[in-house]
């Protein structure tokens, strides 16, 4: 100001990119059409010692049980954070100081300083986002054993359902409430052989299973025995792949649903598969989500498995 001395007021911060928990999402797939995230700008001082706006935060919304790694020019891209709680927040990217003006370089030498200073760069970085989702309990099968309409029995979830394989290529998560008690159950696309080894995107989805404390494992006896084939290879198939990715998953504690009961006209029959199944100590019940046959005893297992889970 003439005759006044400096008016020039401080550049505001740039804003930051904030990776923020959203424990109503489930997926990451909207994130993939855009690849470029960038926060505002802090924008410059003004006369008469007025400081600029600081740039807004950019919010990335995230499900629960997402992992964000930092990817740079080691072998393996470093662990940043683990995201698990509603409402977290992680800044991947944090913005600039904004810029000193003229007034804060005023000495009693200098008494007219004709000159600012610019503010410093926000941090550029290139993340990655995977999904681990954090479920109670997990629905795993094979193709077409019937998850996803079990699924929409438990629960208000909605997956899609078609009588053929492979129609869930994305985990869905459904709350299921009984009174006061409520718990999260996750549908797990259908597994092959070969998935840990990523066969039909299996080990996509193994490591879904990974966070979840009960397995629920769906076996289509109604299938099976109207083809002639035998359920417990299909339950032996999904078991030898669970333990190919990772052993832990094999001491997990498991509920064995014979599905489909509904196309079984000789009940007889599955007396025979869960002895066989008993004898090799799992805990097994007939269910229907059709007819919805055995689906409130299933319910009940479910939330004394998880009861037996937290008393541990």
């Amino acid at each position: 100001m003439p005759f006044g001395g400096p008016d020039g007021g401080d550049g505001g911060r740039g804003g930051s990119v904030i990776v923020v928990g959203d424990r109503n999402l489930n997926t990451l797939t909207d994130l993939r059409r855009r690849r470029h995230w960038k926060a505002e700008i802090g924008q410059k001082g003004a006369g008469a010692n007025k400081t600029g706006r600081s740039g807004q935060d950019l919010e990335i919304r995230v499900p629960l049980g997402t992992l964000i790694h930092e990817i740079t020019d080691e072998a393996e891209p470093s662990l940043l954070a683990d995201v698990t709680e509603d409402g977290e927040r992680v800044i991947v990217a944090q913005g600039g100081r904004g810029g000193p003006g003229n007034i804060r370089f005023k000495t009693s030498r200098r008494q007219v300083p004709d000159f600012a200073k610019p503010g410093t760069q926000g941090e550029s970085r290139e993340i990655q986002l995977s999904l681990k989702l954090l479920a109670d309990a997990g629905l795993v099968g094979l193709p077409n054993a019937g998850k996803s309409t079990l699924l929409r029995s438990l629960s208000n979830a909605r997956p899609r359902v078609a009588d053929y394989p492979f129609t869930t290529l994305y985990p869905v998560l459904g709350m299921v409430e009984r009174e006061y008690e409520r718990f999260v159950v996750a549908d797990i696309p259908g597994l092959i052989e070969g998935a840990s080894e990523g066969a039909g995107l299996g080990d996509r989805f193994l490591r879904h299973i990974e966070r979840t404390r009960v397995l629920v494992h769906l076996v289509d006896v109604g299938n099976a025995l109207l083809e002639g084939r035998d359920p417990l290879h299909d339950y032996e198939a999904v078991r030898t792949e669970l333990g190919s990715y990772a052993l832990g998953l094999l001491d997990r504690r498991e509920i064995v649903a014979l599905s489909k009961i509904d196309l079984v006209s000789e009940r007889d029959a599955l007396v025979d598969i869960e002895t066989k199944l008993r004898d090799r100590g799992c805990q097994t019940i007939r269910i229907s989500s059709a007819s919805r046959e055995g689906i409130d005893e299933l319910v009940t297992c479910i939330m004394q498995a998880l009861e037996r889970e937290d008393a541990k």
